[in-house]
């Protein structure tokens, strides 16, 4: 079993991280948003194929359902995905994974938000200014350019952390018996549509893709292995690990990212580039501290 647990963890971190090389060289053909949009045309259908397949709750029952799919589809759909892929024409595809690597910090950070009672530390305030640290020192702004490319690039891919990090917190306010699949399902149909709309509404047209091999490749690889088989995966491994493990999937991921990158794209990463994620790490770190130790514990509890 811990086996098997690893190679789906190792799987994982290899689609989701060179998910962020397949932007990159897709965005050579597509115009952003309607990349994203159409990604999620092919990836929708396929879950929603595997839903209809695998279960009767394809379809959500209450308010609170199509609440969470609405959501789901609003901000970890489309909003993470328009700006990360509006991002990413500006920027590396291993710094665009450092960034939303902030996304486990910033979910703790709402999640004190959306629960009053709940108070960082001091040790854990320190955790959260590394985290943002390290997103300062990756971007290495120019004061005499605040505006530049890079800068500006890296802006939008926090704000699609930020997105991706505030739809998960309210996504666990709202209990609901909806299987994790049919609510994936459901957010991929209603972010694509989205995405579509927000394509339009800034003037992007399907005349100005470039269908050649590379993008069609790009397309398929990140609609059926990052997204439909990702999603599958995380959702196994979810189950099995908890959310502390699955969340170092965001700090696996900038690894291929930035291999992926170099190998596919020669995209060279900067010493800047290492030291960026160290500090978002260590303040990850620091922020769980409590529940990684929790979760050594019981590892070594269940290896006795």
């Amino acid at each position: 079993m811990r086996f098997r647990n690893a190679t789906l963890f190792v799987a994982l971190s290899i689609a989701w991280g060179s998910a962020f090389t397949a932007i990159k060289a897709g965005l050579e053909f597509f115009p952003p948003v309607l990349f994203a949009a159409v990604r999620y045309d092919l990836a929708g259908v396929l879950m929603m194929a595997y839903v209809l397949l695998t279960t009767d709750h394809w379809l959500p029952r209450d308010r609170d359902e199509w609440l969470v799919v609405g959501i789901d589809g609003l901000l970890l759909i489309a909003v993470y995905h328009a700006f990360l892929f509006v991002g990413e024409q500006g920027t590396t595809s291993g710094a665009s994974a450092i960034v939303v690597s902030l996304s486990p910090i910033l979910t703790t950070v709402f999640a004190r938000a959306f629960l009053p009672h709940e108070r960082l530390t001091t040790v854990g305030t320190v955790g959260l200014l590394l985290g943002f640290v390290g997103v300062g020192v990756l971007s290495n702004p120019d004061p005499g350019n605040l505006l530049g490319t890079r800068t500006v690039s890296l802006g939008f891919v926090f704000v699609a952390a930020v997105a991706f990090a505030l739809g998960s917190v309210l996504t666990q306010r709202l209990d609901t018996d909806m299987p994790a699949k049919t609510m994936e399902g459901w957010s991929m149909v209603i972010g694509a549509v989205l995405l579509h709309a927000a394509s339009v509404g800034i003037g992007e047209s399907v005349a100005d893709v470039d269908l050649t091999l590379e993008a069609i490749g790009a397309l398929v690889f990140l609609s059926v292995v990052s997204s439909a088989i990702g999603f599958l995966i995380y959702f196994d491994l979810l189950k099995r690990l908890g959310s502390i493990e699955i969340n170092l999937v965001s700090y696996a991921a900038p690894v291929v990212a930035t291999v992926t990158g170099f190998v596919v794209l020669s995209e060279t990463p900067t010493a800047l580039t290492f030291v960026g994620f160290g500090f978002i790490f260590v303040g990850f770190a620091l922020l769980k501290r409590r529940a990684i130790r929790s979760q050594i514990v019981r590892s070594r509890s269940y290896a006795d």
